[in-house]
């Protein structure tokens, strides 16, 4: 009997990870496009510069050719590189050049694992008005739920 254990514990964890496969996974909130579309909304015309002083607050994948730097943790630029741009989804950590302190797009680029992803455009996004949005559809939202039926 005891050699029926290893059988029975493989055929248990088999049928675990085919119910998980099945459940879709971790639930997200915003898909990426949907989080890119956000973005979108908030951003202004291209820019011809970005001034960047050697490094940025944080930054966020939006698709293989999107994604946001935020240069301190109010201000925000979405930058859309040329593609093939591989890996940008996954990689923990980009760079950037730059020229004196500035990123300029068509001359300077996102560094992912090793490659150059020539940057195609630069916007600013109006991260405070996102923000508030944000806040502001939450409060209604929470309001929605605790108001009484």
């Amino acid at each position: 009997m005891p050699r029926a254990y290893p059988v029975l514990l493989t055929l248990l964890t088999v049928s675990v990870l085919a119910a998980g496969c099945q459940s879709g996974g971790i639930p997200r909130h915003d898909s990426q496009s949907e989080l890119r579309e956000r973005y979108v909304s908030y951003a202004g015309p291209p820019l011809d510069r970005m001034t960047w002083l050697g490094h940025f607050y944080s930054w966020e994948s939006l698709g293989d050719n999107h994604l946001v730097v935020y240069t301190t943790p109010s201000d925000a630029y979405l930058l859309t590189v040329t593609p093939p741009c591989n890996d940008l989804n996954f990689v923990q950590g980009i760079g950037l050049t730059s020229t004196s302190g500035t990123v300029y797009p068509r001359l300077d680029s996102v560094k992912v694992k090793g490659w150059r992803c020539p940057i195609a455009e630069i916007r600013r996004i109006d991260y405070a008005r996102m923000r508030a949005d944000m806040r502001a559809e939450a409060d209604k939202a929470k309001a929605a739920a605790q108001a009484p039926q």
